[in-house]
């Protein structure tokens, strides 16, 4: 198998290069140097050339160190979350080939009505068509409607990642450093076995479409805090403080809403993708935690 992938240099796409490479697939990685990639014409040229039997969506625009940067740089933030996966959604269609997105649960905010995880079914409720989200949030769903037409294409949504190795953009390793935490519910996608399922789709010829890829259940940050004090991978000495609430964190430490949020992971795992329950994905993330100084020896 030959992959054409973008954003190869991220967070998430060095997990997709790492895994990509132990399934003896080719990977070619294209970006804003090989050519213009917000211009079809040019991207379909290029891609064609590489002739690849699929093409991963790993690039987009998420702020450093948060999302508040989204706040300061629309523009970009837009490209890069709606206009970017467009281009690329008719360059395959184009090619005929089939493409993966990497999009984000940040679409949503709080449970169903009902109490239950948000389905692929339900439409976004933290987005430029509702009041008060984040740009970033907005940009991620508008990216969705983009591509709601688009053919042989998955969408695959990223859920607050974490893993066993440290690192900035690695959930638990900003609980262990930031000042203090907001106590909030959310589903969780441990990076790698969101990279997993994301290949078997194709490997496994699933049906096209949305899929929530988060790990089945969900978690408070208490929760976690609990799991990484009784793990014994931090300064025992650490002190855990929260703030008081939302408007609390809101007043303090953020420019934007957050989403925060719990994802139905069912049909993924109906479609025979392996995503193993949060909590038991967390504590073996805990249990094989590579330390920040570790990574590379």
């Amino acid at each position: 198998m030959r992959a054409v992938l973008l954003g190869s240099r991220g967070y998430v796409g060095a997990e997709f290069r790492a895994q990509l490479t132990a399934r003896h697939w080719k990977w070619l990685p294209v970006g804003r140097t090989d050519c213009n990639v917000y211009d079809a014409d040019q991207l379909t040229k290029h891609v064609r050339a590489l002739a690849p039997d699929v093409l991963i969506n790993c690039a987009g625009y998420t702020g450093k160190p948060n999302v508040d940067a989204c706040e300061l740089d629309k523009t970009h933030c837009l490209a890069g979350n709606a206009v970017l996966p467009g281009v690329i959604a008719e360059a395959c269609a184009n090619l005929d080939i089939p493409w993966g997105h990497v999009s984000s649960g940040c679409v949503y905010t709080g449970r169903r009505q009902d109490g239950g995880g948000f389905s692929e079914l339900d439409p976004p409720n933290f987005s430029f068509r509702q009041n008060n989200c984040s740009f970033y949030s907005g940009s991620k769903a508008l990216g969705e409607e983009v591509l709601a037409d688009a053919p042989r294409c998955f969408i695959w949504r990223l859920r607050i990642p974490f893993s066993n190795v440290d690192g900035p953009r690695n959930y638990l390793s900003k609980l262990m450093r930031y000042d203090r935490l907001l106590q909030a519910e959310n589903s969780l996608s441990n990076l790698t076995d969101f990279v997993s399922a994301a290949l078997d789709c194709f490997e496994k010829q699933i049906p096209h479409g949305i899929y929530n890829l988060t790990n089945p259940g969900s978690v408070t940050t208490r929760q976690v805090v609990r799991w990484i004090q009784e793990s014994g991978v931090c300064d025992q000495a650490k002190e855990f403080n929260f703030f008081e609430d939302e408007d609390d964190f809101m007043a303090q430490a953020a420019a934007t809403p957050r989403s925060n949020c719990v994802l139905d992971s069912s049909k993924a795992l109906a479609a025979g993708l392996n995503l193993p329950l949060v909590e038991e994905s967390v504590k073996a993330a805990l249990q094989a935690w590579v330390p920040e100084q570790a990574r590379g020896t």
